[in-house]
């Protein structure tokens, strides 16, 4: 009986294991389009903490979050960090994280490519499906 109990035991530990790991993403897909300091600045400080766990990071900005890419834009500064959502932005850019503009935010905005932040490119929808699709990324939109 105690040995039955403890194969039983041991499953259950490893099972548990194994499921967690399975639960564990490769990393974060963030699309933003809101034109709120708020709710951007929370999409990036959560990119942020995603990266510092050694995750993935693809940002994908559309609408008027799309200002957030372009030189010269500022965006209002919050606390209790005295930073905007585009100083985070930067931050995401130099450590490593994937960051684009939709393709039709610059045609509407009356902009071209030379707007564009360094590190910034142009996201081709066919890509950001693929990465919205893939069941190793979590997926979330502001």
């Amino acid at each position: 009986m105690k040995k039955g109990l403890l194969v039983l035991l041991s499953s259950l530990v490893l099972s548990t294991a194994a499921v967690s790991n399975e639960n564990s993403a490769k990393g974060l897909n963030v699309l933003v389009t809101a034109k709120e300091t708020q709710t951007q600045m929370m999409a990036m400080v959560l990119s942020t903490m995603a990266l510092k766990q050694n995750k993935e990071v693809n940002v994908t900005l559309c609408s008027d979050a799309g200002d957030l890419a372009v030189k010269g834009m500022e965006s209002s500064t919050l606390k209790p960090q005295d930073k905007s959502p585009k100083m985070l932005l930067e931050g995401l850019i130099k450590q490593g994280a994937k960051v684009q503009v939709c393709p039709l935010y610059l045609p509407n905005a009356s902009k071209d490519e030379s707007v564009l932040l360094e590190g910034i490119t142009v996201a081709k929808p066919a890509e950001v499906a693929a990465r919205l699709l893939d069941k190793d990324y979590q997926n979330i939109s502001y």
